[in-house]
């Protein structure tokens, strides 16, 4: 039985196989709880997923995270601009608690791992167009995991960033403003708080984390 008018919905996501599985689930009354979804387009990439959302101001926009010409981060506060009363589902294989932790921030309503099945998902999408925001648990502990750990400082994510793109303590300190000496000590710091021990396992876990700032350096 459906619950009113049915709501509309936009797939973004450059696998042609995810959207045609998304497209079945959400268009099954049974799995969404007796709401009705119709898919009013599906897109494969951010440029396309934004000019969509602006045509139909759909009440869903399902969002693959990582997608060619702007990413999901991008198209979400584009959502957001044209389209307030979206409700945005941030769908990601980057198991990065730094990044959940951005979407989160974001505003995203919903966000669920690519490498689960569709079965919690399937569950929270009628919650969510009726106003509830979630993070799947696997995101949910992993978020509660590194909340555990202490956090980097502004200047060390800016230090980090730096030595991940390859640049000496002297080039580090002359792009920052700051002495030689001082970005010793941010480096020596941020080994700490990370357990690194060397230039390639900060590399290593900054890619985890999903710290990589390109404009860390302005």
């Amino acid at each position: 039985m459906s619950f009113g008018r049915p709501h509309r919905a936009i797939i973004a996501d450059d696998h042609a196989i995810v959207r045609t599985a998304l497209s079945a689930t959400l268009s099954d009354p049974d799995a969404m709880d007796g709401q009705t979804i119709e898919i009013c387009e599906e897109v494969e990439n951010g440029i396309e997923a934004i000019r969509a959302v602006r045509q139909h101001r759909p009440e869903l926009l399902m969002l693959d995270v990582t997608m060619p010409h702007a990413g999901g981060t991008e198209v979400l506060l584009e959502a957001r601009r044209w389209s307030p009363e979206t409700k945005v589902v941030i769908l990601t294989g980057v198991e990065a608690s730094g990044k959940i932790a951005e979407l989160v921030a974001t505003g995203a309503d919903g966000i669920f791992c690519k490498s689960d099945d569709l079965g919690e998902m399937t569950r929270a999408v009628p919650r969510i167009l009726e106003g509830a925001r979630v993070v799947c648990s696997r995101f949910a502990k992993l978020l509660e995991t590194a909340s555990e750990a202490e956090p980097l400082t502004t200047r060390e994510r800016q230090v980090l960033n730096q030595v991940v793109a390859g640049r000496t303590n002297r080039e580090i300190g002359e792009t920052l403003g700051i002495s030689i000496k001082t970005v010793d000590r941010h480096r020596t710091s941020v080994m700490g708080k990370t357990g690194a021990h060397s230039a390639a396992e900060l590399i290593a876990f900054a890619l985890r984390e999903g710290l990589i700032d390109p404009n860390s350096s302005q």
